[in-house]
């Protein structure tokens, strides 16, 4: 697989992660939120769509879209190795980069559940 394809591929990702949810959305824009950002809601508090959220419940979300975004790196990562592991056609230093790619990948979910799940457990525990 030549460097450009490899560039496109990325590119596209990349483009179908940020762009289409976009695209989406915009079937139905929101147009209250000027009135939003006008009221006055206090310093801890924002709004997320119709309802008042707190400070604990953004920094939540933005947690969860942290790990949807770490997850689909995992994903990728790991189809990459596959199929550079598939295409190597016996050559064992493919394998092996296919083969470090892959637990690397492995190691780094794991450390990333790991934080979040004792995130997870101080919150509940402090909130």
């Amino acid at each position: 697989m030549t460097k450009q394809c490899k560039k496109l591929i990325i590119f596209v990702c990349l483009l179908a992660m940020f762009v289409w949810p976009r695209l989406i959305l915009a079937a139905n824009p929101p147009l209250d939120k000027l009135d939003e950002v006008a009221s006055d809601k206090g310093p801890y508090q924002a709004s997320l769509g119709n309802s008042q959220s707190t400070l604990l419940e953004i920094a939540g979300t933005v947690v969860g879209i942290g790990l949807g975004l770490v997850g689909t790196v995992f994903l990728i990562l790991m189809i990459y190795a596959g199929y550079n592991w598939m295409t190597a056609e016996g050559k064992e230093e493919k394998v092996e980069k296919a083969k470090n790619t892959i637990i690397r990948a492995l190691i780094g979910i794991i450390i990333v559940v790991g934080a979040y799940a004792a995130w997870a457990f101080l919150f509940s525990k402090l909130f």
